[in-house]
């Protein structure tokens, strides 16, 4: 109800202010009419378009028409009354016209500015929405990119220990030939050591043979320790550690892990190792964990072939650009062109015992190494695998 009222007190202001302007208007104009003629043909117009732009349309058609009387009674004679003569109708025709074309311009610019300023007011909410909209989406990205990071580094970290696994499962694998490698040389150790005792016991001891065969024991005792270190490299949790890599030397310590699974699967070796090849700039452990992984799947690959021989290539050599290129050749029952592709993908194995992530693991390796894991094969004709690395000069990190 108060609203009401005071809505109703603000017209009424509004009109009497238009009306105060009319009156302030007539009054001017008397007071000049004695020295200057007839002034309200500016006076009154003036009076309108102050009223429009202060206090609206409304009020501003409500100045033109008492403006119009107030002019009719006041200005045009006969004086102090309503009558119209013909000769004074073009002046007062003129006079309304100039009235309602200054309230119209003054109404149209009222309306367009304050079109003008809604528009103003629409387009900085607009801005300050969209701003909001940009500020969300920028945190929402910031958010996902943080996340993103946190999960590519977990998955890294995930990735790491599964090939520790992958190696802890594989050096099991091959428990029977580690076994036979350590029990060579502990074995030689033993046989040397009693030859050594033997010849001290003599009543005229022969230091000599007794120094050759400590030595032996010696020599044994360091490849038993080597093939100990080997293992233990294999399975120990650490970071990666990338230097200047023999990898003929690698090939040599995996075949050496390897030899009695090629023997309990009478697999022959051929070992092709070029003396020139330069080294690689590398991760030793993991390089090593590659070429372990082809050679044993290469080995499995040929313990149901029989009416063949069951022939294990392994060569490396340079590449035109100054790489080296490790090949294993299997004379296993291939893989069909349809699995070639899909190989290297995370757990797709063509083995009933396999996880199917080694060949993944060596390929997210190789790649990390800057060079690159691939397969050819034919059914029934084996399958070989070979690694390409940059050399020492041409990859760093």
């Amino acid at each position: 109800m108060a609203q009401s009222q005071f809505r109703y007190l603000a017209a009424a202001l509004r009109y009497l202010f238009a009306f105060v302007l009319v009156v302030t208007a007539l009054l001017l104009s008397v007071a000049l009419q004695k020295p200057f003629g007839n002034p309200s043909w500016f006076l009154f117009p003036a009076a309108i378009l102050a009223t429009t732009w202060l206090v609206g349309t409304g009020p501003g058609w409500f100045a033109v028409c008492i403006s119009t009387l107030v002019v009719q009674y006041f200005f045009i004679p006969p004086f102090r009354t309503w009558i119209l003569q013909p000769r004074d109708i073009p002046y007062f025709v003129t006079f309304v016209v100039c009235e309602l074309i200054a309230n119209r311009v003054m109404a149209w610019r009222i309306r367009t500015e304050t079109a003008l300023k809604e528009a103003h007011d629409q387009l900085e909410l607009r801005v300050a929405e969209r701003t909001a909209d940009l500020d969300q989406a920028n945190n929402a990205l910031r958010s996902q990119m943080a996340e993103q990071l946190r999960t590519e580094e977990a998955f890294q970290v995930a990735r790491t220990e599964l090939a520790r696994v992958i190696r802890i499962t594989t050096v099991g694998e091959l428990a029977t030939s580690i076994a036979h490698e350590v029990n060579q040389p502990l074995a030689a150790v033993v046989a040397n050591t009693d030859a050594c005792v033997s010849w001290l016991k003599l009543q005229d001891p022969n230091l000599g043979e007794a120094q050759a065969a400590a030595l032996r024991a010696v020599e044994g005792a360091t490849r038993a320790s080597e093939v100990i270190a080997r293992i233990r490299s294999l399975i120990t949790k650490g970071t990666a550690e990338r230097l200047d890599v023999d990898i003929n030397n690698v090939i040599e310590e995996t075949i050496a892990l390897t030899r009695g699974q090629m023997i309990r699967n009478d697999v022959s070796l051929s070992l092709q190792l070029d003396a020139r090849i330069p080294h690689v700039f590398g991760d030793r452990i993991q390089l090593q964990q590659v070429i372990l992984n082809l050679v044993v799947n290469a080995i499995e690959a040929m313990a149901n072939i029989t009416g063949r021989e069951r022939r294990l290539g392994v060569r490396s050599q340079s590449e035109p650009d100054g790489g080296i290129r490790v090949s294993v050749q299997d004379a296993g029952v291939g893989i069909s062109e349809e699995l070639i592709p899909r190989l290297f993908e995370p757990f797709f194995t063509t083995r009933a015992e396999g996880i199917g992530m080694g060949l993944a693991i060596s390929h997210s390796i190789v790649e990390a190494h800057g060079g690159r894991l691939w397969a050819e094969s034919k059914v029934n004709q084996g399958t070989l695998f070979q690694l390409t690395l940059p050399n020492t000069r041409g990859f760093n990190t």
